[in-house]
């Protein structure tokens, strides 16, 4: 078993160069038991300006900090999260609820960002521009290169908050930027833990602490990071609605939005049906279904569709339910009793429309039984909707046109995946499927960090990945000159 959380950093918030005292806190809850782990500080909007202020001031020496301190930075940050790796994993399993193996993942992915950060600093550059291209240019030298944006404001989800923490931190540093983070409510805590490290990083290499900060709180505290004019740029992590109403408030700033999406899983006729079901058990069930790119809408060829049921729910016993601290368990209570009444109303909604339930949909104590569930009508949330848990809906298509067109028939577009023996088929889905990733043969949950993630439609925009959040987070700034 985990043991219980043992604090490991100052009382208060990083603001500016020291932990400001908070007046209230708020309870962090264990999912499983519901037990309160730990008291979390609660920011307010004055926490918000200062941290602003401080932001601002620290714009100018952070931008001239050299390529190899800014390298040596992360790398810094890079051993000290790693030699904490296992009470980082411990502290994830209690405050987000996931099972160990994920939280275990999320580390090690958070430790390949921050060195993968690392290498992209020595590949930011420009180019040169032929100027003499137009008469008026001839005889003159044109080149640009890539400055920081000036402040980030970083707002992560719940589901991974250090790893979407450090693909918003990280780039930042890397690009010369402060970045003011505003953790999930539900989930500030490794985070926390995390911005105290870096700070101490900072603070070894004579960089100023208030380059990275972090301020918890409400909805207003958000409003306040967002509209004020000096966040260059907001990056976001969450639902559709937020992320629209946060795009409104930082216009006519830059907004970079990952906003999840319902995946779209094609199993092809010719597909090897086993590799597909095994893909779908790791795929749709993992953080306990609360992964924006899990297995959701799984659409099979007739041709195959009675036995990739049929194994599929052969192995559905596999998917161990249980306390997330125990190794063995794959799925767990989700993040709050809100978000398991949510989708257990949408799987009686549509049960009601005809929709059958092939396994699970009930609960095993407070957690949401690993659920398969078919015959749905496109119009039901189950299926049209993100539903962020260990449901999978399944539906059958006469053929592969089909298929295509029911993945694009939803207004979110981050991943799909598509299980063919075809090169012919898998090409025409990496060029047909509306959406910002295709993967080939593999869940639609794989994501290399270093890679370019993010979504079209309500699925976001801009991309994340060191060397493209790095893009985010700078501007070209052009020199002309006629010597």
């Amino acid at each position: 078993m985990v043991p219980v959380h043992v604090k490991s950093h100052p009382d208060g918030l990083p603001i500016g160069g020291h932990w400001v005292p908070c007046e209230h806190s708020d309870p962090i809850v264990f999912p499983y038991d519901s037990s309160v782990i730990a008291h979390a500080p609660r920011g307010t909007v004055e926490h918000a300006a200062q941290a602003l202020d401080a932001a601002q001031e620290a714009r100018q020496s952070m931008a001239a900090l050299s390529a190899g301190t800014r390298r040596s930075i992360l790398m810094a940050v890079h051993g000290k999260l790693a030699a904490v790796r296992s009470e980082l994993e411990n502290l994830l399993v209690l405050e987000t609820g996931k099972p160990l193996v994920d939280c275990q993942v999320e580390v090690a992915r958070t430790l390949s960002t921050w060195a993968a950060a690392a290498e992209e600093v020595a590949h930011s550059h420009g180019e040169t521009v032929p100027l003499d291209l137009q008469p008026a240019g001839e005889g003159m030298i044109g080149y640009w290169t890539r400055k920081p944006a000036g402040i980030v404001i970083g707002i992560a989800g719940f589901n991974y908050p250090l790893l979407l923490t450090s693909h918003k931190v990280a780039p930042a540093l890397a690009a010369g930027c402060p970045i003011i983070v505003k953790p999930a409510p539900d989930t500030p805590l490794t985070t926390l833990w995390a911005v105290h490290l870096i700070r101490k990083a900072l603070t070894e290499h004579e960089a100023s602490p208030a380059a990275v900060q972090l301020v918890t709180g409400g909805i207003d505290v958000g409003q306040t990071l967002v509209a004020d004019p000096r966040a260059a740029v907001v990056s976001f992590t969450g639902s559709a609605a937020v992320g629209h109403q946060i795009a409104k408030n930082a216009a006519p700033r830059k907004a970079v939005l990952e906003l999840g999406s319902n995946t779209g899983f094609i199993v092809a006729k010719d597909a090897r049906i086993d590799e597909a079901v095994d893909a779908v058990i790791r795929g749709g069930f993992y953080a306990n279904g609360q992964a924006c790119i899990s297995v959701q809408r799984v659409i099979v060829e007739d041709q195959v569709a009675e036995e990739f049921q049929r194994r599929l729910l052969e192995r559905m016993d596999e998917v161990a339910v249980g306390d997330p601290r125990s190794p063995d368990t794959r799925v767990a209570p989700l993040i709050n009793t809100a978000s398991t009444e949510r989708i257990m109303t949408w799987i009686q909604e549509a049960v009601d429309c005809g929709a059958q339930i092939l396994h699970g949909g009930e609960l095993q104590g407070a957690s949401l039984g690993p659920t398969v569930i078919s015959q749905l009508p496109t119009e039901a949330n189950l299926w049209c909707e993100e539903i962020f848990g260990p449901v999978i809906c399944l539906n059958r298509v006469a053929d592969l046109d089909t298929a295509i067109e029911l993945v694009n028939d939803s207004r979110y577009g981050l991943q799909a995946a598509i299980y063919t023996a075809s090169l012919k088929t898998a090409f025409r889905a990496i060029e047909e499927l509306d959406v910002g990733g295709v993967v080939v043969n593999e869940i639609p949950g794989f994501r290399s960090d270093i890679m370019p993630y993010g979504g079209v439609k309500d699925s976001g925009i801009g991309r994340e990945g060191p060397r493209f959040a790095m893009e985010e987070f700078t501007v070209t700034r052009m020199a002309i000159i006629r010597p």
